[in-house]
């Protein structure tokens, strides 16, 4: 079993703690993400003092006040260090308005280029305001007007409306403890049709806890909870899910 999506260094416990309980959970690799230039480098601490840890590096939505080109020349440079695997997370957050829009486009687009220039998958955020379809419009449209060959990874998915959209383009739909919760039906009917090779699972630790958990902080041993929910969704074993999300995560990162 994998974690593709955790914010290792944001878990209510030390690192040692949560790894210990993920590997008793019979995880075996996770992908902690990085949201700035201080959490990217520790990130990055975190996967060289752990072998089951690797790294996506990026500067998120939410953070992107500020970001101009010597940010983005700090994620270029950090992406060739040999732990990380992705580029990310980036995209447009027009739930919270912690970051202007223009700042968000900004970061958006430079982290494009040197997930192009790199190699690297792309991992995006994206949120809307309840009722609306602005970010995730403009998310696929900015992707689509890239000009480049990307591979996408659409974490904690929840646009379901845009499932069959998200899979034409070849993009990875990664599910995260949101799809347990009993009012996200529309969620359980999209990661029931999502292609085998395009599915992923995650938890977005600390955040997101799946349902049996959720007056908890969540941490990568939960994704157990939702991969069993998932695999039952699909009418699969646990066991076959979990080599079918193992061999997807293998395919993209490289671990």
């Amino acid at each position: 079993m994998v974690d593709t999506h955790c914010h290792l260094s944001r878990c209510a416990d030390s690192p040692e703690a949560v790894l210990g309980r993920a590997a008793g959970a019979g995880l075996s690799r996770l992908l902690t993400v990085g949201l700035d230039e201080q959490s990217n480098r520790e990130q990055i601490a975190l996967a060289e003092a752990f072998e089951s840890v690797f790294v996506a590096i990026g500067r998120h939505p939410n953070d992107a006040d500020g970001f101009d080109e010597a940010a983005a020349d700090d994620i270029r440079m950090l992406a060739g260090h040999d732990r990380v695997r992705a580029i990310g997370e980036t995209g447009l957050d027009f739930y919270r308005d912690t970051a202007e829009p223009e700042s968000q486009r900004r970061a958006f687009a430079a982290q494009i280029r040197i997930a192009d220039e790199t190699g690297l998958p792309l991992v995006i955020h994206l949120r809307d305001r309840q009722g609306s379809d602005e970010a995730a419009a403009e998310t696929f449209r900015t992707l689509d007007n890239a000009g480049v060959d990307l591979t996408v990874i659409l974490h904690c998915f929840s646009v379901p409306e845009r499932m069959t959209e998200a899979v034409e383009r070849g993009w990875y739909c990664s599910f995260a403890g949101n799809v347990t919760y009993p009012a996200n039906e529309a969620l359980r009917i999209a990661a029931a049709g999502v292609p085998d090779e395009l599915i992923l699972v995650e938890t977005d630790s600390p955040y997101l806890s799946p349902q049996s958990k959720r007056r908890e902080r969540n941490e990568p041993a939960n994704v157990v909870e939702t991969a069993a929910l998932v695999a039952g969704l699909r009418d699969t074993s646990l066991e076959e899910f979990d080599r079918i999300v193992s061999e997807n995560s293998c395919r993209l990162f490289g671990w």
